[in-house]
């Protein structure tokens, strides 16, 4: 098994929250203000980094293959480091996947489930996606494309040469975060400059975060289709009214999960800027408190 890191905050008797971040994503996406506001509202914060990310393991895909099962796997195995039995889960784009197949699966160990930018658990998102970055038509009932400049970006990014020194990278990291940040809120970039390098600096391997499309790939039927109404963990379905990868998911996640309540963020895009600190961490306190 990897090992994983992981860092917590706040009290270890406070009720705890396991952040659980998006597909070859590293656990500090989730800002230190805004984990620091959950840790000061009286919970034990978890941040993690996934397999193949940061500071965890890097896996030789080729003679160790996973799958996203495994990842999904690791959540528990963080918890179960952490000596937690249940927690409320809060997650972000694909690591929202994550939580709902936990919720899904063992129903015991998820006090709350709290999701974030992310779309319903079974419903084909990674191939809308790739249909819309090909330039193909989405069939019936698909879920709703990403916006004009996620795809023009996307699209660019599959034939662009890899970047050839650490400048480069960053910069390239920076154009994705403007991208994924929306148009609702000024993009700061000097911030997301410091976040890139840090992100950069952090990593054992950048490189191996894509072994994560690998691992979807391994096991297409990783999210089971029509299973959302079995999730009885208190609900919070989060999105932002400039999302460009997901928009509209949010919505279809709410009315599948009985009891699930939708809140919309004004002005967030795909990513937490500190604009969105306040309102997002206080909504989470208040739904962890319930559940």
């Amino acid at each position: 098994m990897p090992n994983i890191w992981s860092e917590e905050f706040g009290a270890a008797a406070d009720a705890p929250i396991v952040l659980v971040m998006g597909s070859m994503s590293q656990g500090i996406l989730w800002p230190d203000e805004f984990v620091g506001r959950l840790a000061a509202g009286g919970r034990r914060v978890i941040r993690y980094d996934h397999r193949d990310t940061g500071m965890s393991d890097v896996i030789d895909f080729e003679k160790d293959p996973y799958t996203w099962d495994d990842i999904k796997d690791d959540v528990l195995r963080v918890m179960d480091a952490h000596g937690l039995d249940s927690a409320h889960l809060v997650c972000h784009s694909a690591g929202g996947l994550l939580g709902q197949l936990i919720a899904v699966e063992r129903p015991e160990r998820v006090r709350t489930l709290t999701v974030i930018g992310s779309s319903p658990l079974g419903g084909g998102e990674g191939a809308v996606i790739m249909r819309a970055l090909m330039g193909e038509p989405q069939p019936e009932g698909s879920l709703p494309e990403p916006t004009p400049e996620f795809v023009a970006f996307y699209r660019e990014l599959i034939v662009a040469p890899p970047p050839r020194d650490r400048r480069e990278r960053i910069e390239r990291m920076i154009a994705g975060d403007r991208v994924l940040h929306g148009t609702g809120l000024p993009f700061d970039e000097d911030a997301s400059r410091r976040l890139a390098e840090r992100l950069y600096d952090r990593a054992r391997d950048l490189d191996a975060a894509t072994n994560h499309r690998l691992a979807a790939a391994a096991k297409p039927d990783f999210e089971p289709v029509g299973v959302l109404h079995r999730i009885t963990a208190p609900t919070l379905v989060v999105e932002g009214t400039h999302e460009p990868a997901k928009p509209g998911h949010g919505a279809l996640i709410a009315e599948r999960i009985p009891g699930a309540r939708l809140m919309t963020i004004k002005g967030m895009g795909h990513t937490l800027p500190p604009e969105v600190h306040e309102e997002l961490a206080g909504a989470i306190l208040v739904h962890t408190a319930a559940g």
